[in-house]
């Protein structure tokens, strides 16, 4: 059985293409077939996070210009070069991000042209599954509520949900889980809400270096929240809030790596650096998505 998983979030700078390539790349660490896709149209950034620019984008197989194969291309060497490569695969498809082609898909023609793009990403999704025997599909999508964000967590099975701790950010998500995603969990799609980046978590590199990493886990300093913080400072009272608004589960918060965050450019953590709290935590998430 393949799982598919999109990351989705009310607003940008949530962390959505970073959590989804590094959750690809553990995944393929732990031996399973993987294709990472770009389906946030408007604003592609997966490329430029590998630094590659394919032959054939995503694109180019919506416009029935390249097939599958041509696609979705192979990365498992070039993400591990020179290093040990793991025992699964790592595969990726890049939406092209050219001016032309962002605005070829950003003009809205109604409601049948929609349906026919909805089309063309059930029938990717159909064609990875069964001529690439893919074990997990993980999809980073656009923010917001646009046509490609809803079509996108239309062919997911398992959704996630991304946010930040500010006001901002937790009344929007409040409305994503309310007005869009009760509509998927009816038609049986599993639904988390995923906070990352929350502050009192930066680690100094000795710490980050060492193997042992208990000490700075994301769950145990989430448990240990104290009560009396006020609401949109805590990050318990705030997933807990929603959750009782929404019945939406949450997963272990993400903490703030400032080494990550503020880096010139963070690229898999978890299969450079696996012994960072980052992959640790990231590891912890995987582990409360895929039992379910």
């Amino acid at each position: 059985m393949t799982h598919c998983i999109a990351l989705h979030s009310y607003k940008g700078g949530t962390g959505k293409t970073t959590i989804a390539a590094n959750t690809a790349a553990l995944l393929a660490e732990k031996g399973k077939k993987v294709a990472l896709i770009d389906l946030d149209i408007y604003a592609p950034s997966l490329h430029n996070y590998f630094k590659i620019t394919p032959n054939k984008w995503i694109n180019d197989f919506l416009d029935n210009k390249s097939d599958v194969e041509e696609t979705i291309i192979d990365m498992t060497k070039y993400i591990y070069n020179g290093k040990c490569l793991p025992s699964g695969k790592l595969y990726a498809g890049f939406s092209n991000p050219n001016r032309e082609a962002i605005f070829k898909f950003e003009i809205s023609n109604g409601s049948e042209y929609w349906k026919k793009q909805f089309r063309k990403l059930v029938f990717l999704r159909e064609q990875i599954i069964t001529k690439m025997d893919i074990d997990f599909i993980i999809i980073d999508t656009s923010p917001g509520i646009r046509h490609w964000s809803i079509n996108a967590l239309s062919i997911a099975d398992k959704l996630i949900l991304t946010m930040k701790m500010d006001d901002l950010d937790i009344e929007g998500t409040e409305k994503l889980l309310n007005e869009i995603y009760t509509t998927f969990v009816k038609f049986g799609a599993i639904t988390y809400i995923l906070l990352n980046r929350i502050s009192g978590y930066c680690a100094p590199a000795p710490l980050i270096n060492s193997p042992d990493t208990k000490t700075n886990s994301a769950y145990t300093y989430f448990k240990q929240v104290d009560n009396n913080t006020p609401e949109m400072q805590n990050p318990q009272k705030v997933l807990g809030g929603l959750r009782e608004v929404t019945g939406i589960k949450y997963l272990t918060p993400l903490p703030c790596y400032c080494d990550i965050q503020f880096s010139t450019r963070e690229f898999l953590t978890v299969v450079n650096n696996p012994n960072h709290p980052f992959s640790k935590n990231l590891q912890l998430i995987i582990n409360e998505i895929i039992k379910q």
